[in-house]
């Protein structure tokens, strides 16, 4: 059995992921970090949040104390010295995307001696965006670090997976995972429910929490359905309107009737991503970052979309269930009231029509369909699925 080692305060967070926890405090502790590292493991099993646990430990001045500035800047998303990289395509990583991020690499660091990048979804690096990345990943500079996460080694290259050290995540049991949430954010174990429901994983339940618009997102959606029933087209035209506005604004990009140049994330972004490096980038340089931020941005609000229509999804699951009249438990407690209104006006066949108009809009929306457009047909296909008269059950 290997030694126990001190255990830094940022990994305590991989609590139920104890092995893992272990063997990247060792790595750390010891000094013998590996320069590029693969995370595997299903959804809501921690990668990310261990991915980013990690950075802290690697950047912190103290080893991953967890409290400094440099810890909870790294947590937040705001370090300039770890970057958190999503595809920025429907269909996965662009070419030009993981340029930029090669032309990255070289430059010094903005606050101390490393820097991290941290892949999601690494099973969309497609070939030709993962062969770019290749000569990078084998030997990047000095203090630089690669962590990349995915689900399988079946999803991923071979020629990136055999470049990684790689780290296998358990499943976590749903109660695992509630636990998980109500711990981290000091959640009830309803809300806790709800938010995974909507979010998918403990870590962006915990998001999800955290975030006032996010929330009322998902409160706007459930109102919106609940309404459906009494609503004409023009106020289901209107609520997608509204709908597609609060993602926006949960996003940090304020609606069209209230912005200006001050309130441009785009803008924001970018001066906090050329923090510090401004006397030394090209023009050209700085509009590719800022091609970048415009991908990243939009990719975040596609996310947001997705998240509202995972709220849609989770309600109509539990109309579904109060339909067949399945004794379980429903996750949105909350509303437990307007489920079973929906519930006493529509019938099963009704409710799977509703989730398949969910689905759909999920579909359009991963393949770059106009965002109002698809929660506009959505909401209208919902509400007529819905209306399947009681005499049908």
């Amino acid at each position: 059995m290997p030694p126990a080692v001190t255990l830094p305060q940022a990994l305590s967070v991989l609590d139920d992921q104890p092995s893992v926890r272990d063997f990247l405090a060792r790595a750390a502790v010891g000094g013998q970090l590996s320069h590029a590292y693969l995370f595997l493991g299903a959804p809501g099993s921690g990668k990310t949040e261990a991915a980013l646990a990690l950075a802290q430990c690697i950047v912190c001045p103290n080893g991953g104390c967890g409290s400094c500035d440099e810890c909870i800047r790294v947590r937040h998303r705001t370090h300039p010295d770890v970057r958190v990289v999503d595809p920025e395509s429907a269909s996965g990583y662009l070419v030009e995307q993981v340029r930029e991020l090669i032309d990255d690499v070289p430059l010094a660091p903005v606050r101390g001696q490393s820097k991290v990048y941290i892949l999601t979804n690494a099973g969309l690096l497609r070939r030709e965006a993962a062969n770019a990345l290749l000569k990078t990943i084998e030997e990047p500079p000095a203090g630089v670090y690669f962590i990349l996460v995915g689900r399988t080694v079946d999803a991923i290259l071979p020629t990136i997976v055999s470049r990684c050290q790689r780290v296998p995540f358990k499943i976590v049991s749903p109660g695992i995972a509630v636990r998980s949430v109500e711990r981290a954010v000091g959640a009830s174990e309803t809300e806790a429910r709800i938010a995974l429901s909507v979010a998918g994983t403990p870590e962006r339940a915990g998001q999800f929490l955290a975030s006032s618009g996010r929330r009322q997102v998902r409160r706007l959606m459930v109102r919106t359905i609940g309404e459906l029933a009494r609503d004409d087209e023009w106020d289901v035209l209107c609520s997608a309107r509204a709908l597609v506005e609060a993602v926006w604004e949960s996003q940090g990009r304020p609606a069209a009737k209230g912005r200006g140049k001050a309130d441009d994330p785009v803008r924001r972004e970018l001066e906090r991503r050329i923090e510090g490096r401004e006397d030394y980038l090209s023009k050209g340089a700085i509009t590719q970052i800022e091609k970048s931020v415009k991908r990243e941005l939009t990719a975040r609000e596609r996310s947001g979309m997705m998240e509202a229509l995972a709220a849609a999804e989770s309600l109509l699951r539990d109309v579904l269930t109060r339909c067949e009249g399945v004794p379980t438990p429903i996750v949105n407690q909350d509303v437990a009231d307007a489920v079973e209104r929906i519930a006493a006006g529509t019938c099963t066949g009704g409710a799977v029509r509703a989730l398949e108009a969910v689905a759909q809009a999920a579909d359009d929306i991963s393949h770059n369909v106009n965002p109002q457009l698809a929660f506009e047909v959505m909401l209208l296909c919902v509400k007529e699925a819905l209306a399947c008269p009681p005499s049908s059950r």
